[in-house]
């Protein structure tokens, strides 16, 4: 049998390929079909059309709107027979949406498993992801050696709900911290230091991160082609806005944080890679 892919984008893509150079036969679908064209997999005609030739299908898609939308529309996954597949949504859903998917895929004799991804395009293409993954215990060991291609670092948070409200606080630090670097440098260059010399004496002192680690380049050439965009990571912190609300907590630099990537947004940045709040912080 082989495994099922739904969702393309920047991430859907790099992972899809890293799949298959891992030797996973892939069936794909993608609401735009040009985006699979020059992967080299075959390409199903629908969600329900990748799902019946899969005994495990991915899903990467922008939100929960876009995984219902697939899980339920005309053609969608739950028009196959799930009866004993396993679907892999790594996807950034809302918390309270995922409890729905669960519902859904178990009423239909299937698995869901949220397994939402830490990392961007590069760590995908070479297997180097942090995966969280929640769900049935049989599932997740069923599933794990497909993971192990994906990740380097698997975290099983069995509870319904619990890998997604992780990824969401993990997104509080990377927003945050995304934000803070950005306006370091600016307040460097402001000041009167070259802009590589800000970035490296970063590096050896308290920016040093694995988020100054991906994103130096980019900052230093502002070359913001996309590997996580402004657009989803303020979807993100949204979300995660809804989380401490229902939790009753105040959040403090993550609301800061998203303000500020909705300010990309309010100047068409949205589908620029996330690191581009630089161009934010330089304008003052």
């Amino acid at each position: 049998m082989k495994t099922g892919f739904i969702g393309l984008g920047h991430l859907g893509k790099a992972m899809a390929k890293r799949l298959m150079s891992e030797g996973v036969e892939l069936i794909v679908w993608n609401r735009t079909k040009e985006k699979a064209a020059d992967l080299g997999a075959e390409i199903a005609g629908s969600p329900s059309a990748a799902a019946a030739k899969a005994d495990v299908v991915f899903l990467n898609l922008f939100d929960s709107a876009a995984v219902r939308a697939v899980l339920t529309e005309k053609g969608g996954l739950l028009e196959a027979d799930c009866k004993g597949k396993i679907v892999i949504d790594t996807t950034t859903n809302h918390f309270r949406d995922v409890l729905s998917f669960h519902e859904m895929l178990r009423e239909r004799g299937g698995s869901y498993l949220e397994s939402p991804v830490l990392g961007s395009v590069v760590p995908a293409a070479r297997g180097n992801l942090t995966v969280l993954v929640s769900g049935e215990s049989s599932a997740y060991e069923k599933a794990k050696p497909l993971l192990e291609k994906i990740g380097n670092h698997i975290f099983y948070l069995e509870k319904p709900s619990l890998a997604i409200k992780m990824k969401l606080i993990n997104n509080l630090t990377l927003g945050a911290f995304m934000a803070a670097l950005a306006e370091t440098v600016a307040f460097g260059e402001k000041a009167g230091i070259d802009k590589a010399q800000v970035l490296d004496i970063l590096s050896a002192g308290a920016g040093n991160s694995l988020v100054l680690t991906a994103k130096k380049e980019k900052l230093l050439k502002e070359d913001f082609s996309t590997h996580f965009s402004c657009s989803l990571i303020y979807k993100d912190l949204h979300f995660l806005q809804d989380l401490a609300g229902s939790l009753k907590m105040p959040l403090f630099t993550g609301s800061i944080a998203k303000e500020l990537f909705g300010m990309t947004m309010a100047r068409g940045m949205e589908g620029l890679d996330f690191s581009a709040v630089y161009k934010v912080m330089k304008e003052y």
